[in-house]
């Protein structure tokens, strides 16, 4: 299989903490050390959240510009995609970042429940982010967490509500959520086949499911997803040391199954993002 695959790094998110693993950046400098490692271990895209310096998550547009420009000097070329997660802010507030013009942004086409809470998604908010993304040329990963949410997805993209090329980005593992269902799986590559032939999509467990969910996607042809906002282990015994050895294992399996892994060159061609020189 010849195929490039594109190996997106989530690295730090909303919820781990330092308590959880020292290894967890949580400012803007150490998100750029940690970004840094990844991208020269092999991750092409950088999933970003930004925090308060305590660790709250937030959406403060200024730690997003800083992130921003540190992820341009010292990862020159990396994707950079920006979370327009709920956990991090409300409304419009997740959001806000946008005009910053990220080459792309994550985006969240429904609701589903979460492990303690419902995670909301109303129809007037999407509109609203889908909107700020074409208006301000940001290609929307789509973060699905359930069938519905690929299908409406397919839909918005027909409709030309969502700026760029389709990304669908399969979340499985989440608790109250999808699980991470081999079958599950195969039929949400199938129906990407069938209804989005010229899209592509990539696939994130969570973690335990995270090196499960890695080589199902690296198998199967598409891309993946991996980092410490997913997986805070290497195992069951040790916690992970960095982002960049989780990195490191996808790129072992890319390997295994005769993948190689895409420059950020690569990923720009595949994804219909702007060449760099």
């Amino acid at each position: 299989m010849s195929k490039p695959c594109i190996i997106c790094v989530a690295i730090t998110g909303s919820v781990p903490t330092k308590a959880d693993n020292p290894a967890v950046p949580i400012t803007v400098s150490e998100q750029i050390e940690s970004t840094q490692e990844a991208f020269e271990a092999g991750a092409s895209i950088a999933h970003c959240h930004v925090r308060l310096d305590d660790g709250t998550p937030c959406s403060d547009p200024d730690r997003f510009a800083r992130l921003k420009e540190g992820l341009q000097k010292h990862c020159p070329g990396m994707i950079i995609q920006f979370s327009t997660g709920g956990r991090s802010g409300a409304g419009n507030e997740r959001g806000a970042m946008l005009p910053l013009r990220p080459e792309m942004a994550s985006l969240s086409v429904g609701s589903n429940n979460f492990p303690t809470r419902v995670y909301e998604n109303p129809p007037e908010l999407i509109s609203w982010l889908a909107s700020e993304m074409r208006t301000y040329q940001v290609v929307p990963e789509i973060e699905a967490f359930d069938m519905s949410h690929i299908l409406h997805a397919i839909r918005m993209h027909q409709e030309g509500l969502l700026y760029g090329k389709l990304y669908v980005q399969f979340v499985m593992g989440v608790r109250n959520a999808m699980p991470a269902d081999k079958d599950v799986f195969d039929f949400y590559v199938e129906t990407m086949k069938m209804r989005a032939p010229d899209a592509e999509w990539c696939a994130a467990g969570i973690g335990p499911n995270q090196v499960v969910v890695n080589e199902w996607a690296i198998a199967a042809g598409g891309h993946t997803r991996t980092g410490l906002e997913d997986n805070i282990r290497w195992d069951k015994g040790a916690l992970a040391r960095s982002n960049a050895v989780l990195v490191k294992r996808a790129v072992d399996i890319c390997q295994k199954y005769g993948r190689p892994v895409a420059t950020h060159h690569q990923a720009r061609e595949i994804l219909g993002l702007v060449a760099l020189p």
